[in-house]
């Protein structure tokens, strides 16, 4: 258990795609998965994935369960280990094919002091495993939707930024958000 070193956007490794993870419950696991939940959480973040801090395997964290000055308005997020995960976007009504994105800020523990308007899918159903093999089948939208969508990304080496549609709309927190605490990010 301890807080470990998040990679930067530049970092090759952050561009990686990340491996299954073969052996669940094992003590190396739920040492990773106790290591990623300390430094999310000193970082104040509301996930994290583990190539995020240089470990090449199909694992997320995520939830805010409290407050945090990062996302002040965002729900609650229930705290969720996250294993070799799948998402399907879904449409807003039942038999409705249209997947509609969302626009709003993100921002990553990955990319320090910048934020972005990036699209999501605005609901999703993501499934996938927790740390002891159980399965995780969840339909989710709005911030919830968000987040894991964003983590699940620095599974296939992808970091927000490449989803940036309007570069007008991408900069220093400080600058967009001058006196207040970041808007939601990862």
């Amino acid at each position: 258990m301890s807080i470990r070193e998040i990679l930067k956007m530049g970092d090759p490794r952050l561009l990686r795609i990340a491996q299954p993870v073969t052996q669940f419950d094992s003590d190396e696991l739920h040492l990773l998965i106790s290591d990623l939940l300390d430094t999310m959480l000193a970082a104040e973040g509301a996930g994290l994935a583990a190539p995020q801090i240089g470990v090449d395997l199909q694992l997320v964290i995520f939830g805010s369960n409290a407050r945090n000055p990062r996302y002040p308005e965002a729900p609650v997020v229930p705290q969720t280990v996250l294993i070799n995960p799948v998402i399907t976007p879904l449409s807003q009504a039942e038999g409705d094919a249209t997947l509609l994105e969302i626009d709003d800020w993100e921002g990553c523990l990955s990319v320090p002091g910048l934020r972005a308007i990036v699209p999501r899918f605005s609901r999703i159903r993501y499934t996938g495993f927790d740390q002891y093999g159980d399965p995780i089948d969840r339909t989710v939208e709005g911030f919830h939707a968000r987040v894991v969508q964003h983590e699940c990304d620095h599974l296939i080496g992808k970091l927000y930024p490449m989803r940036v549609r309007d570069f007008s709309r991408f900069g220093f927190t400080e600058v967009l958000f001058p006196g207040l605490d970041a808007p939601q990010d990862d």
